[in-house]
């Protein structure tokens, strides 16, 4: 393995968020009953024509502006044919050889700690085009149905360069790309619902090769589990027939996920064999200045933009800033929460966002927006542990109760449990006194070298506080007497 490089370039289809289809004005609603959203643009019964949906084109314009690239002032829209039940006009409406969207790239942070690193991908274009429909395979009889609700959808296609090296870069760059999606507003990203599909064009090549493998495409990948394993499936798939002295032949390929292996669907075609021509029904695609400075003035802060402020005004990490800024979700929630407990407490408020609270959050199966403990509550308990009104440990069960729902804020929740921290350096005094009088032989073992006995003196000073004496004065205090 250590001998080879595998090149990845992967392609998305992102489902845009409109209420009607590109095409037409039927409905793009999910879940309802087959064949009940297919109008007759869409059923492509003869004398119909197709209208373009504005709103489509607002989203591409989005995309564009939110990766850096470059927006076409024309593009023009094409007819990719091929023969499949699902596709009733005989071919697709999408784009070609000038699509809406050309370069831009995501800049990626991959792994943490020591081995983190950032990963610049570039994109080759996106592009407007309709879905097809869907085949039914089940409970048939033998038989297959085609349910063309979805035929018409509004979808970019977004290609990225074959830029990346590992499965793990990879399943960075899909989730960047959902994260960003979402967070412009231009798609659901929901993968259950085949709103966000990924095709990974996997290759590899001894390294040093300049010239790239022979690609295989693995199609219609809806979850970035499976995106990961795919591809390291395939890698090593290849690197065994390469070494194996057999020839990769270009293919399109399925994943199953049963298996855990991909499995040949048909020899992969090129462009020409689906005879592209501009669409004669629709005009080239004018983008004038103006609307794209429309389109521009409505875009929120974007994810790299945050990121860059969190780490140079907040002082975060770069660790830190991706993962918070990975949904718009969590970085709203992080934000009120910095609000309320003070920019000084920013690092605190990332600590227990990214831990204390996602792993709660993961623990019973919820989103961030479905936290119980709201960003005001989170943000008010922070204050209380930079104010020393209570201790980290104090404050996981403040954290519990607030979660539970047994007080509306952190102030309530200590007042009512008496968990206030002694923070009286007379009263922890007689605490430690107290302690050393009992437990005479950790004393000695301390004295004779042994650090162990005086973190047991110092839980037997927290116990006898219930937890609630300041542990940095307990252990100045411990240390002064055990020095005299």
């Amino acid at each position: 393995m250590n001998q080879w490089e595998v090149v990845i370039g992967i392609e998305t289809h992102a489902q845009l968020a409109t209420v009607s289809k590109i095409f037409s004005g039927a409905s793009t609603a999910f879940g309802a009953a087959p064949n009940t959203q297919a109008c007759a643009v869409d059923l492509a019964l003869p004398g119909v024509l197709p209208v373009l949906n504005k709103k489509a084109v607002d989203c591409a314009i989005r995309f564009g502006l939110a990766i850096g690239a470059e927006v076409a002032t024309k593009s023009v829209f094409a007819r990719k044919n091929y023969f499949y039940p699902d596709l009733p006009k005989g071919y697709q409406i999408s784009q070609m050889d000038l699509p809406v969207v050309v370069g831009g790239a995501l800049l990626l942070q991959i792994g943490q700690g020591d081995k983190a690193y950032e990963k610049r991908v570039c994109l080759t274009r996106a592009h407007l085009e309709e879905d097809a429909g869907k085949s039914l395979h089940e409970d048939f009889h033998g038989k297959s149905g085609i349910d063309l609700n979805r035929a018409g959808t509004p979808l970019l296609e977004i290609v990225s360069e074959p830029d990346m090296r590992s499965s793990d870069e990879a399943v960075a760059y899909a989730k960047a790309l959902h994260a960003l999606v979402r967070w412009i507003g231009i798609c659901d990203g929901n993968m259950q619902e085949g709103s966000f599909r990924c095709d990974a064009n996997v290759s590899v090549r001894p390294k040093g090769q300049a010239e790239f493998g022979t690609r295989r495409e693995i199609k219609n990948l809806n979850s970035f589990r499976f995106l990961k394993e795919a591809i390291d499936f395939e890698v090593q798939w290849q690197i065994n027939e390469i070494e194996e002295g057999r020839k990769i032949q270009q293919a399109t390929v399925l994943f199953d996920p049963d298996s855990g292996e991909t499995r040949m669907m048909r020899s992969k075609e090129d462009a020409h064999d689906y005879r592209y021509f501009p669409d004669p029904d629709l005009l080239p695609l004018i983008i004038d200045a103006d609307w794209i400075a429309r389109v521009q003035d409505d875009l929120p802060e974007l994810p790299q933009q945050m990121r860059e402020r969190f780490i140079h005004v907040l002082g975060l990490s770069a660790y830190d800033a991706a993962t918070l800024t990975a949904s718009q979700e969590m970085a709203a929630f992080y934000e009120s929460t910095v609000a309320v407990a003070g920019q000084a407490s920013a690092k605190p408020c990332a600590n227990w966002v990214m831990v204390d609270l996602a792993a709660r959050l993961n623990k019973e199966g919820l989103e961030i927006a479905q936290s119980p403990v709201s960003p005001a509550q989170l943000g008010g308990l922070i204050q209380r542990i930079a104010d020393r009104t209570i201790s980290n440990n104090i404050a996981k069960k403040v954290f519990e109760a607030l979660w539970q729902g047994d007080g509306a804020t952190a102030d309530e929740v200590i007042e009512k449990q008496g968990l206030k921290q002694i923070t009286d350096s007379g009263a922890i005094e007689s605490l430690v006194d107290e302690v050393l009088a009992a437990n005479a032989t950790n004393v000695a073992e301390y004295k004779a070298g042994k650090e162990k006995a005086f973190n047991a003196l110092v839980g037997q000073v927290m116990k006898a506080a219930k937890g609630k004496a300041n542990p940095q004065q307990v252990n100045d205090l411990l240390k002064k007497k055990l020095a005299e």
